[in-house]
This record gives structure tokens, sequence and C-alpha cells, in this order.
């Protein structure tokens, strides 16, 4: 009785875990939805350099390919995966840094409304992460203190990877106007 108790609650915050990582793939979902949108905003309103509008559309690409299962959320795939975001991440910075040399196009409504979106969006990815590393901290405590430790070890629970920062966050954007 004791074990199936233990064996309840780690089935319990292991599926906490597949709920956050469920709501971090929907964030950036919902970002990879706008970047289309954007781009075409920006299309309409300049013609410039195409490689920065390729190099976003091509990032998104890659990152909308990489797909996690959740029943498999080693530190291995979250990386891969994070890897991917991040360099939709740093085309998207290039894009809004190109937007600065290009006042008509700051000045279009659509595309002022598009950057709204989009900060909004990387907020929610954040939020999301956050409450996803929660969830990990809560399942890996949990399936590595005593008692609990013992029924994971013969149910096969095993530690969840978390999400860290991208190598290239350590170093702050350069803005120049």
């Amino acid at each position: 009785m004791f074990g199936c108790n233990k064996y309840n609650g780690m089935v319990k915050v292991d599926e906490s875990v597949k709920n956050k990582w469920g709501a971090v793939q929907s964030a950036y979902q919902r970002r990879a939805d706008l970047i289309p949108n954007l781009v075409s905003t920006v299309q309409g309103a300049a013609n410039f350099e195409k490689t920065t509008l390729t190099q976003v559309m091509e990032a998104r690409a890659s990152a909308t390919q990489i797909k996690v299962d959740v029943n498999d959320l080693s530190p291995e795939k979250i990386q891969q995966y994070q890897a991917a975001q991040g360099q939709l991440s740093q085309a998207l910075g290039r894009l809004l840094a190109v937007s600065e040399a290009y006042p008509d196009l700051k000045a279009n409504q659509n595309f002022r409304d598009l950057q709204v979106q989009l900060e909004g969006t990387e907020n929610r990815i954040n939020v999301a992460r956050n409450d996803f590393n929660d969830a990990v901290n809560g399942y890996n405590s949990t399936i590595r203190t005593f008692p609990n430790n013992i029924v994971a070890g013969f149910t096969g629970f095993k530690a969840k990877g978390y999400f860290t920062a991208d190598a290239a966050a350590q170093e702050a954007p350069k803005v120049k106007f």
C-alpha cells in the first residue's frame, strides 16, 4: 500500500512536468506562427537585405522540425530543442535590429503590433520555461528523496532535464542607433 501511494505521487508530478512541457511547446509554437506574419509585413513595407528574412524563415523551419517526446525529456533532448529555438531568437533579433534602419517600417502599425505580439510571446516563453523548470525540480526532488527513490528505481522513473540558458545569452546584445 505504501509503495502504491508513493508511485501514484510520482505519476502526478511526472504528469505535471509533461503538462508544463506542453506549455513551453505551445509558447514556442505561438512564436513560430507569428513569424510568417512579421516577415510578410516587413517584406511589404521595406525592400531590404533579403538574407535577413531568409535566415528568419530558415531558423523558423529548423525550430519547428525539432520535436521532443514528452516521455523522453532528457537533458540532451531539451538542449537540442533549445538550440534550435536559440537560432530562431538570434534571427528575430537581427530582423528587429535591421528594422531600425527603416523608419517607414517602424511607423507601420502592423509591424508595431507584431513587435508587441512577439514581445508578449517571448515573455510567455520565459514564464513557460520557468514553470517547466519548477515542475522538473519538484519531480526530480520527489524521485530522488528517500523512500521515493526506491519506488522510482523499481518503476522506472528517471530524472528529467532542465531548460538552461543558451550560451549566447551570456553576452548582452548590442543596440546601436
